[in-house]
């Protein structure tokens, strides 16, 4: 006699293209298990081979068929390794793209001398200088630049330019004379007891600065300041800052900082 044959339907994951199983993640253990325990009550529900095949299609869509085929293992690991490697690539792409963007602009960064400044740079009018972290800029009127602690008022930066026909510092004086008519007829007012502590020439890359220490002592508080100042380009230059005289151990090395690093480029 002719035994009949039955027929198995061909595995489910024959059914879907190796691209499409790749969206889905290889199962666990414990979803595989409940997805034959699917499997078996849909066949002793007495649906044979139909049944089978429905079943796949079924448990609510969220088990891919490829999962219930016991013949998958192989191709399985093979989707999962690739799935693996292609995150990996991926996460690995954003945290290059993100360590890339954190970079400063090599522009920026090229100027900023010292940890813990910002640079400014005035093209227009041909200057530029460090000022410390965390310092805000300010508009105060007849100052072509200010920066400040919004924290200690008195802890600041400003620039100043005023047109001359000088070509050169010096022919305004020796540092000591300079110093101490800028100090007394515009850097402090009137009423304020002033005090010069220091003035040289510094000669830096084949410009002349004359740069100043001092004393401004008000009712109510005495101010500790640097200066610095040159002409070049038609202007006379001034850079002061300071901070009060309580804190002035505590922050006289960043104010130097800020003076050393003020520079005048030639306009042409």
């Amino acid at each position: 006699s002719t035994s009949a044959t039955t027929s198995t339907p061909a595995p489910a994951s024959s059914a879907f293209p190796l691209a499409a199983a790749a969206r889905f993640p290889r199962a666990s253990s414990s979803t595989r298990a409940l997805a034959l325990a699917e499997r078996r009550r849909l066949s002793e529900a007495g649906g044979g081979g139909r049944s089978v095949a429905a079943g796949r299609r079924s448990f609510h869509g969220l088990v891919p068929a490829h999962v219930l085929s016991a013949g998958d293992d192989a191709e399985g690991a093979s989707i999962n390794r690739e799935v693996e490697e292609s995150s990996r690539r991926r996460m690995l792409l954003a945290v290059g793209a993100a360590v890339f963007l954190s970079w400063p602009n090599p522009a920026a960064y090229a100027a900023e001398a010292k940890k813990g400044f910002l640079p400014v740079t005035d093209k227009k009018d041909g200057y530029s200088f460090l000022y410390p972290f965390g310092w805000q800029e300010v508009v105060v009127q007849g100052q072509d630049k200010v920066y400040k602690d919004v924290i200690e008022p008195l802890e600041s930066v400003s620039v100043n330019t005023i047109p001359t026909n000088k070509q050169d510092i010096r022919e305004l004086g020796p540092p000591d004379q300079v110093a101490e008519a800028l100090i007394r007829k515009v850097l402090a007012a009137p009423t304020q007891k002033t005090k010069l502590i220091e003035a040289k020439e510094n000669d830096v890359d084949g410009r002349t600065y004359y740069t100043f220490e001092f004393t401004a002592q008000a009712p109510n508080f005495t101010r500790h300041a640097l200066g610095a100042i040159a002409i070049a380009n038609g202007k006379f230059y001034t850079l002061t800052t300071g901070a009060n005289e309580r804190r002035w151990e505590k922050i006289k090395d960043r104010l130097h900082t800020v003076v050393d690093s003020f520079k005048i480029e030639a306009r042409i």
